[in-house]
This record gives structure tokens, C-alpha cells and sequence, in this order.
């Protein structure tokens, strides 16, 4: 047996020199570069958990439009809505089936004409959600209709079909087909303002920060742009660094891409007032890209402002409407942006 083990040895030694070693230096890595390292896995593996749930909700409901089945974001319905609005479902901008708006109107007491309009784009990560989801209307619009606003939210095509540029040349469709029916609403052209959340505020940032796509599609310059929780003003950054595992299925491996996609780096020249709205308790910090975007924006010239909020990224989009110190943030700014405004 001990000539066996000596053969053995000799034989294998190139082959075990490397284990051992490999395995005494991970046994004496910093604790805080195991903790850091560890940390960032599990952080990467909760997010990546929570967009398969929302895929497999996606999957198990029941209507061919894609809604999803969490109870925070069931359809909203006419109870959530204030008494006396009228909702015009399903309005099409395009061929492709998710091209169409919902339009929420206020009760006929209160209507008037050339009122403002939100146009609302939900996100979800660039490939789910629902324009019908209660956190993205039913504060909202409990909000903001009895002040005499039109609230309008949008669907617009999805991964694997549509990238994110497309996706902005939807909203950017959208936005031109409901300014030009606005009148018949009782909306005023020149009075909308660009709202979204998550991928959706990624979407609208897309367009503030290059009218021209929006322009291409014949929309009119807007009000104001409302980004709700963004962490995607600078894809190139994002995707340069460790990044959750969406990004890739959204932004693919093409740097020109990222550049192309990023609202921070299409920002050149003033825009509209822009409003970035950001989660301060976030693990991957958006609030970080939301002040370097503002900052330039300032820059410019532009009338814009950060606004962190210690909520969850679903709170703070489904609280927005509630009465709160928050939503009269948002209405103070939209108030700088257009006086006039209720």
C-alpha cells in the first residue's frame, strides 16, 4: 500500500498541486471580499427571482394581452377609479396588438377643455407588464382626474419582439397619436406630460433626451417628463460593469447600442423639465445615475431635480397619487414646469 501511495503521488503531483493551492488561497480571502462577493450573488439571484416570477405570472394569466397576476398589479377596475370616469379602452397607434392606450377621463363636472394630459408608460423590465396594472392607474388617476387632468396609459411591444429603441418609437407613436386626438378628449396638445416607470422611465428619458425621435414620429414638444425609478440612464456604465442578467436579454453585447440607448449620453441640448423620481433604498443605488443625469441636465439649462424617496421600487410607483408629501413633490414641480397647470 505505501509503494501504491508513493507511486500515486508522483504520478498526480502536477495535477494536485494546483487544488491545493486553489483551495488554500479561497480559504484565506478577506472576509469582507467573501462577504462583498457573496453579497453581490445573492443580491443578483433575488432580482433574477423576481423577473422569473413576474414571467411565470405573465404565463399562468389568463388574458392574451400579458397582464400580470400579482396582487398589486391586478386590472384595475372601475371602483379604484374616481366616480363619473369615463374609460376609452384599447385605442390603437399601430398594427402590432400591445399598440394601444387606455383613456381615462374625468367626470363631465369637472372636464374642461385644454386640460393637461399624463401619457403613463408601465415598465417591467422591458419585457412585461400591463397598461392596465392598478399600481400603474389607480392612484394616478384618483389623483389627477379630479383635478381636471386626462390620464392616458399606454402599451407598447415587448422582448423578444422589440427591442428598448423600439419600444421608445412606440411611446414616441403614442405620444403623436394621442396629442392628435386630444381636442376629442378635451386635452390640449401642448399640455402632456411623459410619465413611466422602471423600463417605462427609461423609455420616456429616452425621448426627453432626443426629441427628435419623438419629433419623427410627428409629436409636438411636451410639458414636462416624470421618470419614476430609473437605473438605466447610462446602459454603456451598466453593461461595462456586473450587471443583473436582464440587461443582457435587453441591451445585447453591442456597445454602439448602449450608447444609443443611453439617456444620459443623448442628452446635448435643453429639453423639456424632467423630473427624476428614484428609490433611495435600492440595492444597485439608481439615485447615483438619476443626480448625473440631472446634473447635466442642469447644465444645459434645463429645469430639472432629483426627488429619492425611501420606498421599494413597486411603492413608489403604486403610491404615486396617494396624499402625501410625495405626490405634492411631483405636483410643485409640474407646477414649475407650466403655471397654468391645476
Amino acid at each position: 500500500m505505501d509503494l501504491f501511495l508513493k507511486s500515486f503521488t508522483r504520478r498526480y503531483k502536477k495535477l494536485l498541486l494546483p487544488i491545493v493551492c486553489v483551495s488554500l488561497g479561497m480559504s484565506v480571502l478577506p472576509a469582507s471580499v467573501a462577504a462583498g462577493t457573496l453579497r453581490d450573488k445573492l443580491m443578483e439571484r433575488r432580482q433574477e427571482r423576481q423577473e422569473q416570477k413576474a414571467m411565470q405570472d405573465e404565463k399562468s394569466d389568463s388574458k392574451p394581452d400579458g397582464g400580470q397576476s400579482d396582487a398589486d398589479t391586478t386590472t384595475v377596475n372601475a371602483a379604484g377609479l374616481p366616480s363619473g370616469t369615463r374609460v376609452l379602452r384599447d385605442i390603437a397607434y399601430g398594427s402590432d396588438r400591445r399598440q394601444t392606450m387606455d383613456v381615462y377621463l374625468p367626470a363631465t363636472a369637472i372636464a374642461r377643455p385644454d386640460m393637461p394630459v399624463i401619457l403613463m408608460v408601465h415598465g417591467g423590465a422591458w419585457k412585461i407588464g400591463n397598461k392596465t396594472a392598478r399600481g400603474v392607474v389607480e392612484n394616478k388617476a384618483a389623483h389627477w382626474l379630479p383635478k381636471a387632468y386626462v390620464f392616458i396609459s399606454i402599451n407598447y411591444r415587448m422582448l423578444p419582439d422589440a427591442k428598448p429603441l423600439e419600444q421608445a418609437d412606440d411611446v414616441a407613436r403614442a405620444l403623436a397619436m394621442a396629442q392628435g386626438r386630444a381636442a376629442e378628449w378635451g386635452g390640449s396638445r401642448s399640455k402632456f406630460i411623459l410619465m413611466g416607470h422602471s423600463a417605462g422611465a427609461h423609455l420616456v428619458s429616452v425621448l426627453a433626451s432626443n426629441p427628435a425621435i419623438a419629433g419623427k414620429a410627428g409629436a409636438s414638444p411636451w410639458l414636462a417628463t416624470v421618470s419614476i425609478d430609473s437605473a438605466a440612464y447610462d446602459i454603456n456604465s451598466i453593461m461595462e460593469q456586473k450587471h443583473y442578467r436582464f440587461y443582457d436579454e435587453a441591451f445585447g453585447n453591442d456597445p454602439a447600442y448602449w450608447k444609443a440607448a443611453s439617456p444620459g449620453l443623448l442628452l446635448k441640448q435643453p429639453a423639456a423639465p424632467f423630473l427624476a423620481i428614484c428609490s433611495s433604498q435600492r440595492p444597485d443605488k439608481p439615485c447615483l445615475q438619476a443626480e448625473a443625469f440631472v446634473s447635466k441636465a442642469k447644465s444645459l439649462g434645463m429645469l430639472a431635480q432629483t426627488l429619492p424617496q425611501a420606498m421599494s421600487h413597486a411603492d413608489i410607483n403604486k403610491t404615486l397619487g396617494q396624499d402625501s408629501a410625495y405626490t405634492a413633490a411631483v405636483d410643485r414641480f409640474l407646477k414649475a414646469a407650466d403655471s397654468s397647470l391645476p
